[in-house]
């Protein structure tokens, strides 16, 4: 079996851990008889200095030829200043747009032995957390109309939220669907005390449940889930939600699970093509350095081989050996605690790599 796999490294810490992500799958495939063709493409800053715009025709189109999309990071402080169709983010909000991936799944797990990491009171930490966030990621107020413009003497700026029923609904049906093969329960996060659109999520998303009847359906309001998810996140299973709220609540859980590089993503449509990536920016602070922490690039990894190729057994080969390099006390910079083995960036890949042979 061959996959090609278009890498997109991106910026900051993104070419490190994208290196690490490619060891591990190369020693998967080497395992079980899997052959991975990567090609290496520009998105981002890095591709904004050699071609003067963030995503190249070229990069688009070998993405939409691959079997699957590995990234690692885009943006810095030093294309802050372009304007907004031209920043490296711009990039990120095409590809998923162009590539039609309308869901995005972000796993949120508190390992049993980084519980000390966990910024949670220890007794809520050590009962441990696993849940799924699932957000919108086409629609809503980062797609939705916007602008800046003089008025009255000064200058006022706007962003528009807007989803349609058909957004909502497929969206919901993921989120339902992956709830069936875990605990059977969606708290659907929203607004609707105060937005019209959220008024129209929870109206379809109740709808939808309909179809659903073993499912056990909640609503609540953005600003309740995020405490809730502080003071006691073992009550949620699958958060449903937008795709500014899922943006906002996946960082939030990335740090109560340790640190925000052990979070991973998959970028879904309807077909098998993804798009994979951590959840965490270009830490342009400490590219170069050998301190990026690349188990959420891996994890993401495993994620493509579980969705995109339908390798079960090998996601869980990967995960488990994250699980054993961690119980083993090795740690970078960004999880490190008390009485722990310190390594950088390659040598948790090598461990990683190490713990699946």
């Amino acid at each position: 079996m061959n996959f090609t796999i278009a890498t997109i490294p991106g910026d900051g810490i993104g070419p490190e851990i994208i290196e690490q992500a490619i060891l591990v799958l190369n020693q998967i495939g080497k395992k079980y008889g899997l052959s991975f063709s990567f090609i290496k493409l520009l998105a981002g800053g890095c591709a904004i200095d050699k071609t003067g715009e963030p995503l190249p025709p070229e990069t688009m189109e070998k993405c939409q030829n691959s079997d699957s999309v590995l990234l690692g990071a885009v943006g810095g402080l030093r294309w802050d200043h372009l304007g907004v169709q031209q920043r490296p983010e711009k990039a990120l909000l095409r590809l998923r747009k162009e590539l039609n991936l309308f869901a995005n799944i972000r796993p949120a797990v508190l390992y049993g032995a980084l519980k000390d990491a966990s910024p949670l009171r220890k007794d809520i930490a050590a009962a441990g957390i696993d849940m799924c966030i699932v957000r919108e990621l086409t629609g809503g107020i980062y797609f939705g109309p916007r602008g800046r413009k003089q008025r009255n003497g000064g200058e006022e700026a706007y962003d528009t939220e807007i989803y349609r029923s058909e957004e909502i609904e497929r969206i919901s049906k993921i989120a339902f669907e992956i709830s069936m093969k875990r605990s059977k329960k969606v708290t659907s996060v929203d607004k609707a005390n105060i937005l019209e659109s959220s008024r129209l999520w929870r109206s379809v998303v109740t709808e939808v449940a309909v179809s659903y009847p073993e499912i056990r359906l909640e609503h609540m309001y953005v600003d309740n889930a995020a405490m809730q998810i502080i003071r006691d996140p073992r009550q949620f299973d699958v958060i449903l939600t937008t795709n500014m709220f899922g943006d906002i609540l996946s960082d939030e859980a990335s740090m109560i699970t340790g640190s925000i590089g052990m979070l991973p993503s998959a970028s879904l449509g309807l077909t098998r093509l993804g798009m994979y990536e951590p959840i965490h920016g270009s830490a342009p602070d400490i590219a170069g350095q050998d301190k990026a922490n690349p188990i959420a690039i891996i994890l993401s990894a495993a994620m493509m081989l579980r969705f995109s190729f339908e390798l079960e057994k090998e996601a869980n080969v990967i995960e488990k050996a994250v699980a054993q390099v961690l119980a083993q006390s090795y740690r970078t910079a960004d999880i490190m605690s008390h009485r722990k083995r310190l390594v950088g960036t390659k040598e948790m890949g090598r461990l990683i790599v190490e713990a699946i042979d």
